[in-house]
């Protein structure tokens, strides 16, 4: 990342990871392509560590990125033997959560399987949840047709996960500090308020101020060409307030 310009970053869509990606590492046809995989994406046994420890293991694209970390994760002994993986660290295990999903490519077909899990600390029954999660990414081997007629079959010699930590935040991409966005907002709903609302005092006082208004001795709204204006039909633009408020706001 030393030499990648600020806003570069390694963020393939899931259809990429397994297609492309974990697709190349269980064929290893190419030595060149997976040495070079190596250094984006490390085999890394992460059962073997806390998810807090893992960031420190990713390579050149993702070593400074501060949400999300991606890996290689080999078959474990257990797996090979036909039993289940064993997901328990020295602090905690992961849990998975919901059922498996499929991954599509981009013409609709199965490609892969996606588990989503939950790192809990303690032990089980017990654990009290984190704000770490874990995306399991296996590859299919054979084709599956669109109808979901047969069974997927799995490789297990490799899986791939992104491992990330639940933020706070909407998106890194469109994070403000949350101060500013709630003077902003707060300015927002008190200009769009006074903009569409006036006491019949001040109303009074325009009128009166108003050469249209006291030439023609019409109470109603016009504007300079004489056209009825009908208060009901102003709209106050949200967005656009909200926007140039926040200009301020980095500006000062």
């Amino acid at each position: 990342m030393e030499d990648m310009p600020p806003g570069f970053r390694f963020y393939p869509t899931e259809e990429e990871l397994v297609s492309f990606y974990l697709h190349h590492k269980l064929e290893r046809e190419r030595e060149d392509l997976n040495r070079l995989m190596d250094r984006v994406i490390p085999i890394v046994d992460i059962y073997e560590f806390n998810p807090w420890d893992l960031p420190q293991f990713s390579e050149h694209l993702c070593h400074k990125d501060p949400e999300q970390w991606f890996f290689f994760i080999p078959r474990q002994e257990s797996e090979a033997r036909g039993g289940r993986p064993r997901r328990l660290t020295t602090t905690g295990y992961w849990k998975a959560t919901g059922s498996p999903g499929c991954v599509y490519s981009s013409n609709n077909r199965p490609i892969g399987v996606k588990r989503s899990m939950v790192f809990y600390n303690g032990r089980a029954p017990n654990g009290r949840k984190t704000e770490w999660k874990m995306n399991e990414y296996k590859a299919i081997e054979e084709a599956v047709s669109s109808n979901g007629a047969s069974t997927p079959t799995l490789r297990h010699e490799f899986s791939l996960c992104r491992v990330y930590k639940k933020s706070k935040c909407l998106r890194s991409f469109d994070r403000r500090p949350p101060a500013a966005a709630h003077r902003a907002r707060a300015t927002v709903e008190a200009a769009a308020a006074s903009s569409q609302y006036q006491s019949p005092q001040m109303a009074a006082e325009r009128n009166r101020s108003s050469p249209e208004s006291s030439s023609s001795g019409d109470n109603g709204n016009q504007s300079q060409t004489g056209e009825n204006i009908n208060p009901s039909a102003m709209v106050v633009d949200y967005d656009e307030f909200f926007w140039k408020l926040l200009d301020g706001f980095w500006d000062s």
